[in-house]
């Protein structure tokens, strides 16, 4: 009986044994499959699913010659060399390699990046070529890998160098085209995804597979045309040699459109090489970024809304005593002798500042700056020639400079009066010049802009639709100071143009506020004009000086310069000389 016993118990402990052995497996196959299903679906699809992200290219830049776009900006692929320490077994042969191929890409401190055995990536070599680094693969060195990766290259070197800004080693775009349009020419990576069996071969039936090809960036044309800009570069920079001068800047605009043709600013630098630069200032556009008082330029703007009101004309008169007196401040010429009764005309000839505050006192009641005065002023400078705005031109780094309101206590009549001849407010060239286009054209004041168009994908050019112009002044109005302005360049310098040629422009010498005060050893350059015919402008040119403790005047130093570029032009663009 006690041995039937112990065989049924003996059966009831192994029923137990595999009772919950079974329950375990149960238990166990539960938690894989229910619970921890979704972790394992996760690494059954990462291990059966391969992404591959295939890398966009950045739009490239192109410039006009004539009508046909010609690059500017153009990637080229190069390679990282890097290295993984704890693999690397091979160090002086190492070294010896990179030096000798990669040259003065490779890193100077090589042995201490190979000493580095907590690391598993050293960066060995930097922007090595196709052909440098096949020659070190064909060296067969362990621990060595290659990343490609692309960068900017510039056919036409340092041209346009500001316009264009640059990419940082990191890719990350710095000033100019590049960065102001940063979002069109960056493109979108594309994404290769697919279900593979064992031996990674990808299955073509999958609801995981995923073909999206990589969008590239815009590719850009700028209205900048090549050989104006090298010509512009190249004048500015023989002016700042001839006149002492160490900091120049031009810009040539289409006054029938508002493109910029030329824009240019030295001392400049190579985009190439944008880490050898010592100075940050020379990656500044001054012509966008650079806002100052103008001076006689705003003359123009001044007479032609006192024409466009109806209180002056160029042969309305008045009389000059070489001073004027507002509320407490008197103001004087520049240029004294021209007294007596002479007309706006003269005024304008001789830049007489009293001619000019005598308008501002004629949009009033003729005898004072009053605020109705005031309120036109700012009206014309502020909304019809966007004077202290932002123009919008497509160059990073634009800065509005200031207009004051009459609205505020600095609006005051004496503010005014400074203004009317050019001090008193801060603008930029880009703003100064596309005003005066508003005055040559005929009274359409054109956004300034740097685009042409766009270079599709199939290598065609498509132009950018023609923008629609604001009016600014009337057109008899814009027709008057047109004229007068050329007879303000003929009166003294028509003997240095092309004959045949409808050439005008304007002076100018401003101070510069240092400190608070203005400078008494130091004055900034300009002039400001135009070329073309009788009925039509071509281009407006406007030329800018300057120099730390440089007194430098417009008709000495910046209108020289203004003559070269527009007797080149004159040639450039094939205009027929009136018989």
């Amino acid at each position: 009986m006690n041995l039937e016993l112990q065989k049924g118990s003996r059966s009831k402990i192994l029923a137990a044994i595999v009772l919950g052995t079974m329950a375990i497996f149960v238990i166990r196959l539960f938690y894989l499959q229910i619970i921890q299903h979704d972790y394992y679906v996760g690494l059954a699809h990462d291990t059966q699913v391969k992404r591959l992200t295939i890398p966009s290219k950045r739009g490239l830049i192109y410039a006009l010659d004539g009508q046909t776009p010609v690059p500017l900006v153009m990637n080229q692929d190069v390679y990282t060399v890097f290295a993984d320490p704890l693999i690397v077994n091979e160090d002086d042969k190492i070294i010896d390699t990179v030096k000798r191929i990669a040259g003065g890409n490779a890193r100077e401190n090589l042995q201490e990046l190979l000493d580095k055995k907590n690391s598993r990536y050293q960066i060995l070599a930097t922007r090595v070529t196709r052909l440098q680094a096949n020659k070190i693969k064909a060296e067969d060195l362990s621990g060595i890998g290659f990343q490609e990766v692309s960068e900017r290259v510039y056919p036409e070197g340092s041209l346009a160098a500001q316009t264009l800004g640059y990419l940082n080693f990191e890719g990350i775009a710095n000033y100019g085209v590049e960065s102001k349009l940063d979002k069109r020419l960056t493109g979108v990576d594309g994404l290769l995804q697919s279900v593979t069996d064992v031996s990674d071969v990808p299955l073509t039936i999958g609801n995981d597979n995923i073909n999206r090809p990589a969008v590239n960036g815009e590719n850009i044309v700028l209205s900048i045309d090549r050989n104006v800009q090298f010509h512009v570069e190249q004048a500015l920079d023989d002016g700042l040699k001839r006149t002492g001068a160490t900091r120049g800047s031009a810009i040539m605009v289409d006054p029938q459109s508002g493109k910029i043709l030329a824009m240019a600013n030295l001392p400049t630098y190579s985009p190439s090489k944008f880490y050898e630069v010592k100075d940050a200032a020379a990656f500044n556009n001054g012509v966008v970024s650079a806002p100052y008082e103008p001076g006689s330029d705003v003359k123009t703007l001044t007479m032609a809304t006192g024409i466009d009101k109806g209180v002056v004309t160029a042969n309305s008169t008045y009389d000059n005593k070489d001073y004027i007196q507002v509320d407490d401040r008197i103001i004087s010429n520049a240029t004294l002798g021209q007294t007596g009764t002479i007309t706006f005309q003269h005024a304008l000839n001789w830049s007489l500042n009293t001619g000019f505050v005598t308008v501002a006192q004629r949009l009033g009641d003729g005898k004072s700056i009053t605020r109705g005065a005031r309120d036109i002023m700012y009206d014309y400078f502020y909304n019809k020639f966007h004077l202290g705005q932002l123009t919008g031109v497509e160059v990073a780094g634009e800065i509005k400079g200031t207009v004051i309101s009459p609205a505020t206590e600095e609006g005051n009549a004496v503010r005014y009066s400074n203004m009317a001849f050019g001090q008193g407010l801060d603008v930029t060239m880009v703003q100064v010049a596309a005003a005066f286009n508003s005055i040559v054209n005929g009274g359409k004041y054109y956004i300034p802009t740097v685009l042409a168009g766009v270079v599709d994908k199939d290598g065609k050019y498509i132009p950018d639709k023609p923008s629609t112009p604001t009016t600014s002044i009337s057109k008899s109005a814009a027709d008057q100071v047109r004229e007068m302005t050329h007879v303000a360049r003929n009166t003294f310098f028509s003997s240095v143009d092309k004959a045949g040629y409808y050439i005008g422009g304007k002076t100018g010498t401003s101070q510069v506020i240092i400190n608070g005060n203005y400078s008494t050893d130091e004055t900034v350059g300009t002039y400001l004009g135009y070329g073309g015919t009788e009925n039509v402008s071509k281009y407006v040119i406007m030329v800018q000086v300057s120099g730390d403790h440089k007194t430098l005047q417009g008709a000495r130093d910046a209108l020289p310069i203004f003559t070269d570029i527009s007797n080149w032009m004159l040639d450039y663009i094939k205009l027929q000389p009136k018989g």
